[in-house]
């Protein structure tokens, strides 16, 4: 049995052909700022092949809930920024809860465009962070319409 060459991962032809093959955006920061006035704003920046960034923005009224609300809201606005208009997103509900001895932030989310199911949910362990939690959930629930929309595009 002969084993196929492996390409040298340094060259350029390599990094072109690992490049092509990522199918998702990559979470690459993540800014959440509260006021004195009771007002905060989250920033969401992923990234695309070459260094492309897409950043979405989200602000309104802080509070326990609101934080989380505003965070998956950034995180939606960057994901229709990403597709170009041709993907949108409703937030229906968010919530933070206790479960298995664990600390999770689940989203409920509408695709009123494009392709696939109409309703998405997602969730991540907020054991940290509850409101980064909320920006990754909304990325768990979005992965595979994502995925199929880079992979038609």
């Amino acid at each position: 049995m002969s084993a196929t060459p492996q390409p040298d991962p340094s060259s350029p032809s390599a990094i072109t052909a690992l490049q092509l093959k990522r199918e998702r955006l990559r979470f690459t920061d993540f800014k959440f700022v509260r006021t004195p006035s009771g007002l905060c704003t989250a920033e969401v920046e992923l990234e695309w092949l070459d260094g492309v960034t897409v950043v979405g923005k989200a602000s309104g009224q802080s509070s326990p809930m609101g934080d989380l609300r505003i965070a998956a809201e950034a995180s939606l606005r960057a994901l229709e920024s990403f597709s170009g208009g041709a993907l949108e997103f409703e937030l229906a509900g968010i919530k933070a809860l206790r479960a298995f001895d664990a600390n999770i932030v689940i989203v409920a989310l509408g695709v009123r465009k494009g392709d696939g199911p109409r309703r998405l949910l997602g969730s991540y362990l907020a054991e940290r962070d509850p409101v980064r939690a909320a920006v990754i959930a909304v990325l768990n629930a979005t992965n595979r319409l994502l995925g199929n929309f880079i992979a038609t595009r």
